[in-house]
């Protein structure tokens, strides 16, 4: 094997750097620290998938920031085969789905039983928003995609957006070139997505920004459409209150129209096709921003709450943050293995079980 051992961290410019095993500072807790054994390593470490995006870039993010969760990023669909001794054990790890398990989607609305709260309910909470990923079929992920690849996406959703009736039209805006009122329109509304961070940095996501990307909302800003960020897809339904069967409805609707122009990266092992192995399956993520004072107080007693439902709880400005008047943002925690509907209903049942006890304290 060539090369004697690197050692990771930030002083790695570049995967050229990588001429040996990485080796990882004890205590690393990433799944690429726990996942890229020698053995893998060696049968890996010069090869690429079918795309031509090679297996140190996956790996790259995690070696260089080694305070990352999982470390590893897909550059396309077959990152996920060519790679799998290692992509494998890191699907299994944090999701508990086997290489053989299946994936089985579902964005039928109707399904939810998610019946309106009564208005003593309703009011705890302050706003609702469901999101997906997608990236579609024939093209690599983010890391591994070309500047005209990426403006060719960004084409293609921008025909089916411009092909939305009703309540989802409205018009869409190219980040590159953008007007300074419109930016800052978009920035008050908090539509506007910024250029990744160093863990996105370092896989390659973050290449020619802002060329090919862009944001679409509806006239009433219910509804928009994250084009190239991360996934190269984004699409997200919110409101202000507790109307979730409308905002996944809303939600539905859109993905569904937006799939009938240009079609969805998906298998049946792993669902919708994300570049972090977090978010494959649905790629969902259904939330509510609720008042919970009493139960909060509690903090036993709410997580274990939040545990018998798969939900999570965060602060309003995300992982790691804190609350600010007793507002939390709760979540589904799971993503692979069940469907969208499942998990929509997940959070309905959490969030349902959490204002009982309130009400109850």
């Amino acid at each position: 094997m060539s090369g004697a051992d690197v050692k990771c961290g930030p002083h790695l410019k570049s995967i050229d750097e990588l001429t040996g095993y990485p080796l990882f500072p004890e205590g690393t807790k990433s799944s690429a620290a726990r996942f890229n054994t020698r053995e893998i390593w060696k049968k890996y470490h010069d090869k690429k998938d079918a795309y031509g995006v090679s297996y140190k870039l996956c790996l790259f993010s995690g070696i260089k920031n080694l305070d990352s969760g999982i470390g590893v990023y897909a550059g396309s669909h077959d990152s996920y085969r060519t790679f799998s001794d290692l992509m494998d054990k890191v699907i299994e790890d944090y999701h508990k789905h086997k290489p053989d398990d299946k994936h089985v989607s579902d964005m039928d609305a109707s399904k939810l039983k998610c019946p309106p709260l009564p208005p003593d309910e309703a009011k705890m909470i302050v706003s609702t928003r469901i999101r997906v990923g997608r990236n579609l079929e024939g093209y690599p992920l983010a890391p591994g995609v070309t500047k005209e690849q990426r403006e060719e996406i960004m084409g293609k959703v921008v025909q089916a957006c411009n092909t939305f009736k009703g309540d989802l039209k409205g018009t869409f805006y190219p980040l590159e070139g953008m007007d300074e009122k419109v930016q800052k329109q978009l920035i008050a509304d908090h539509f506007l997505f910024k250029e990744g961070d160093r863990f996105l940095e370092a896989c390659g996501c973050n290449r020619e920004w802002p060329s090919g990307r862009g944001i679409f909302h509806n006239a009433k800003k219910t509804f928009l459409v994250w084009v190239n960020e991360e996934d190269q897809l984004r699409i997200i339904s919110m409101q202000q209150g507790a109307d979730i069967g409308a905002v996944f409805e809303r939600l539905s609707r859109a993905a569904n129209h937006i799939e009938s122009v240009a079609k969805f990266c998906h298998d049946e092992h792993l669902g919708y096709i994300t570049s972090c192995p977090t978010n494959l399956g649905t790629a969902l993520r259904a939330s509510v921003h609720i008042k919970l004072p009493k139960l909060s107080a509690r903090k036993d007693e709410f997580q274990a709450i939040a545990d018998k439902y798969y939900v999570q709880i965060r602060g309003i400005h995300g992982e790691h943050s804190e609350s600010a008047g007793g507002v939390y943002d709760i979540s589904n925690k799971r993503r692979l293995g069940r469907s969208e509907v499942q998990l929509v209903q997940d959070m309905y049942n959490g969030v349902k079980a959490m204002i009982t006890r309130e009400k109850e304290l």
